[in-house]
């Protein structure tokens, strides 16, 4: 059986728990939430793991999970998931995103190798990472990802200051650069263009275009690579998590299957 902590009570990691109530490989043994959330988190956890504690911090007693997983945004990263592998404890990241931040990809594996341990990115709300880290393998040229979505959805971003979304009649380009400033601008969408840009060619070398587009009701996201591999296309309309329409639905389903494969004796 697999001993999981994690971090994170919200539409990701309720979504996690309930997908995997009934799986006997899947033990969560603690959930850790800010001290402001922990009597709000306590009945939920209750309900879907009622075996796991709830706490504000990972145990520092020496007794120690067989995987930390973040799901709660990126101060997490420096708080709960760099102190854990320098301990010797293996972790998965869903807030890629936050690796934009410079350095940030370099201490996670500073921790990771202090502590003889793995961190893994996971994919999220977009697929064919392993096909573009096997075609890195033998040399990209080019990497572009294109996200787009409804104009509401670019609400509190710089894009309502520069663009009337309320009134857009046709597909608009609100943002076109590398995935580093797009990460900088737009930082709640990040995670695509990041998880993209650690698989392939880097934050400064993978092209980003976000669109406003009216014509589209959910989250668009298209890659298109090149290299001496050949190339590939990939697009895929993400449904939005019912809890969560800021969150795909696909994130949570990509936990589920890092954790299964970490679980199971099957693994794909």
């Amino acid at each position: 059986m697999l001993h999981v902590s994690m971090i994170g009570c919200g539409a990701i990691g309720v979504g996690v728990m309930e997908l995997l109530k009934s799986d006997p490989e899947v033990s969560f043994d603690l959930v850790i939430v800010p001290e402001a959330g922990l009597d709000a988190a306590r009945p939920v956890v209750s309900s879907l793991a009622p075996q796991a504690r709830v706490a504000a911090r990972l145990d520092d007693d020496g007794v120690r999970p067989d995987l930390l997983i973040e799901c709660a945004g990126h101060r997490a990263i420096e708080e709960h998931i760099l102190p854990a592998l320098a301990r010797g404890i293996p972790c998965m990241v869903v807030s890629v995103g936050a690796l934009s931040e410079p350095g940030l990809a370099e201490r996670l594996e500073a921790a990771a190798r202090q502590g003889k341990t793995q961190v893994q990115l996971l994919s999220g709300a977009i697929g064919a990472i392993d096909a573009l880290s096997a075609a890195k393998i033998g040399g990209l040229d080019s990497v572009i990802y294109t996200g787009r979505k409804p104009p509401q959805a670019w609400k509190d971003t710089p894009a309502e200051a520069l663009f009337a979304l309320d009134s857009l009649e046709t597909a608009t380009v609100i943002f076109e650069g590398t995935a580093r400033q797009a990460a900088r601008l737009y930082p709640k969408n990040a995670n695509v263009a990041a998880t993209l840009s650690l698989a392939g060619l880097g934050m400064d070398h993978t092209q980003v275009r976000l669109l406003a587009d009216p014509g589209v009701t959910e989250n668009v996201h298209h890659v298109e690579a090149k290299g001496a591999f050949g190339g590939f296309e990939l697009t895929m309309r993400g449904k939005p998590l019912a809890a969560n329409p800021k969150t795909s639905a696909l994130t949570v389903f990509s936990v589920v299957r890092a954790l299964g494969n970490r679980a199971h004796a099957l693994a794909i």
